[in-house]
């Protein structure tokens, strides 16, 4: 099963989420060890990938609330070494990030080459929230697609590889998990009253999704649509996409600059 011909959004696609399944799984069945493997092969390219230090890896993830952006950093990444690996997660801006351009916040947390970075939520906030909801005018966050796409080429040739995930879950499924998070005393306090608010925009945010993955899913920063009412699936599908990533990069352990067979450890 070639989970990257069937998520990855060529660039160009006119693409409608309607069309696409949040339930598929391409007729694959849960396996457990088959995630594992994926979780210790990432953990092996993880040390590759900081002893080459010739790339960093920059991992998106969208989604709508409750989509399931923690469940899956928990869980597909729980092999990796700590120290080579950040999350961050992009809240509203604060006054400072305001006051300078909207990519002045994310250049800053791109990782250093040997390392992995995870963005939950991103720069595409602002072609998302922000046109949703009006922050800007049209002519502003319109222009913002080719000011990404600049961005993430630029990265991109200085070997900082980028994969980004929508995380595709339908509004059942979203109802679902609201009213787990009510009334499940493990999960009550996930429950955010504004994430109803959002729920009601959801439609807009179809659209704003679609152009999103239409105008900036190009060969240097994929897009991959990943199917994510099956939680089991998402993390799948998500492990083989990152490890099949890293293992195109070719990383291999660098050459000593001594030679090691003349070297004599002392008693």
């Amino acid at each position: 099963m070639d989970i990257l011909k069937h998520c990855l959004i060529k660039p160009g696609t006119k693409i409608r989420l309607a069309d696409i399944d949040p339930a598929e799984t391409f007729g694959l069945k849960q396996d457990p060890s088959a995630l594992a493997k994926n979780v210790q092969r990432l953990s092996d390219l993880q040390r590759l990938l900081y002893a080459d230090q010739r790339h960093a890896l920059l991992i998106v993830l969208q989604a709508l609330d409750a989509g399931g952006k923690d469940g899956t950093i928990r869980h597909v990444m729980s092999g990796v070494n700590p120290q080579g690996c950040e999350v961050t997660s992009f809240k509203a801006p604060s006054s400072e990030e305001l006051a300078h351009d909207f990519l002045w916040r994310i250049h800053k947390a791109v990782p250093r080459r040997g390392d992995i970075g995870i963005f939950n939520r991103s720069h595409y906030e602002d072609v998302l929230i922000v046109r949703v909801h009006k922050l800007v005018p049209k002519r502003v966050w319109s222009l913002r697609y080719k000011q990404i796409n600049f961005f993430e080429k630029m990265l991109d040739a200085s070997g900082v590889k980028i994969v980004k995930f929508f995380l595709h879950i339908s509004k059942d499924e979203q109802k679902r998990r609201f009213e787990e998070r009510l009334t499940n005393p493990d999960k009550n306090w996930k429950f955010s009253q504004p994430d109803l608010a959002e729920r009601r925009h959801w439609d807009d945010y179809m659209k704003a999704f679609q152009a999103v993955l239409r105008k900036c899913s190009t060969e240097w920063a994929p897009w991959y649509v990943i199917p994510s009412n099956d939680k089991w699936f998402r993390n799948y599908a998500i492990s083989e996409i990152i490890v099949r990533t890293l293992e195109e990069l070719k990383l291999k352990y660098p050459t000593p600059d001594v030679d090691l067979s003349k070297i004599t450890i002392e008693d």
